[in-house]
């Protein structure tokens, strides 16, 4: 029987990357900000549409050195509904979470909540673009402006999107992203900041890359998150099929809705407005009373016919281990309540329609 999990990374054609990184064998450069990298830099910059974007080693690095690089001190408001990166990074960085609910219409930090958050110690707000959906961008930043409150995106699931003809990574102070095998654009391990700030480049530059600023001068104590020639030329060839791989996607996407879109006891999500999609995920919210199974039962089944599926986000961020007795405990009803019953489906550009229609065969077969 034949496996599906829940992603499957895309590749380029073998040839194609054979002949981008057949350069490194030339000129034996292969980290340390080569020509492939720069070059993916570029690229990265036009396409975003951003003034200003750097590569990392990965989405993670870039979260922590975009949140060290603004020097705060304090707390951050944000969302327990996310990878554990996001949290993280705020905590490895000397900052305090303050957790935020979400709304229950998209599963992003709920704006109306944030304001009665704020605190003389809030020095920022950090939301997620969940799934690809957009944060109320207008709302965070309205905010954000009366209190003089920093605002960095955690944009790893929104990569190539466009609100409102504008960039996703045009919001904020900042915006970052990540280029991990799972996620639609991937560079194998990678990640960006995207910005506007060009002194607040130089520090993050400085910061990937020990401090240094030239061959012998160390600037500032700084990291190592600087992405490899190879990473880049991956990244460079899957740039040039993005949108093939949105168009898979999308064709995914809509065969799953064909099929659980009218379904009660079931509820996906809605195309955002004004809003150009990745078609990052799919989730799925499952109402126990309504569809006569929970989260737990479908997930099993699934596995039992060699799908796997995700809970994805499980738990809140707030509930690990690490965190539970940490921090102080913020009510969050709408993201308790979603965590415990929502899950994401598989979905990759190649996968077929007919596996597709197997999934939700699997999913209705009560």
């Amino acid at each position: 029987m034949k496996k599906i999990y829940i992603t499957k990374p895309y590749l380029p054609p073998l040839e194609e990357y054979i002949n981008t990184i057949s350069s490194i064998w030339q000129n034996h450069i292969l980290t340390n900000m080569g020509p492939l990298h720069k070059e993916f830099e570029q690229k990265l910059t036009q396409f975003l549409d951003v003034p200003f974007c750097l590569a990392f080693a990965n989405g993670h690095l870039s979260l922590e050195m975009a949140l060290q690089a603004l020097d705060m001190r304090g707390e951050v408001i944000t969302t327990p509904f996310t990878f554990a990166s996001t949290t993280h990074a705020i905590v490895r960085s000397g900052l305090k979470p303050v957790f935020c609910d979400i709304r229950e219409d998209n599963y992003t930090i709920d704006a109306d909540k944030i304001e009665n958050l704020i605190t003389e110690k809030t020095c920022a707000i950090l939301p997620v673009h969940v799934y690809g959906q957009i944060c109320d961008t207008e709302k965070i930043e309205e905010i954000a402006e009366r209190h003089h409150l920093k605002v960095i995106y955690d944009a790893a699931h929104a990569f190539g999107e466009i609100k409102s003809g504008i960039g996703i990574g045009r919001f904020g102070d900042l915006s970052i992203f990540s280029f991990h095998a799972t996620k639609p654009f991937n560079s194998i391990e990678g990640g960006a900041v995207a910005f506007s700030n060009y002194e607040l480049g130089a520090k993050l530059y400085q910061m990937k890359n020990f401090g240094f600023m030239g061959e012998d001068m160390v600037c500032s104590v700084g990291g190592n998150a600087k992405l490899s020639e190879f990473h880049a030329a991956m990244g460079l060839c899957n740039l040039k099929h993005y949108e093939e791989i949105c168009a898979g996607r999308k064709r995914v996407v809509d065969r799953y809705r064909e099929h659980l879109g009218k379904i009660p006891g079931l509820k996906l999500l809605t195309e955002q407005r004004d809003v150009k999609e990745n078609y990052a995920y799919f989730p799925v919210v499952f109402d126990e009373m309504l569809f006569g199974e929970n989260r737990e039962v479908v997930y099993n089944r699934l596995k039992e016919h060699g799908i796997y599926a995700r809970r994805y986000f499980y738990p809140l961020t707030k509930d690990f281990l690490c965190y539970k007795s940490a921090f102080q405990r913020y009510e969050t009803p709408i993201a308790e309540q979603i965590t415990e019953n929502i899950m994401t489906l598989p979905l990759y550009d190649s996968l077929q329609l007919e596996e597709v229609d197997k999934i939700c065969e699997i999913i209705l077969k009560r």
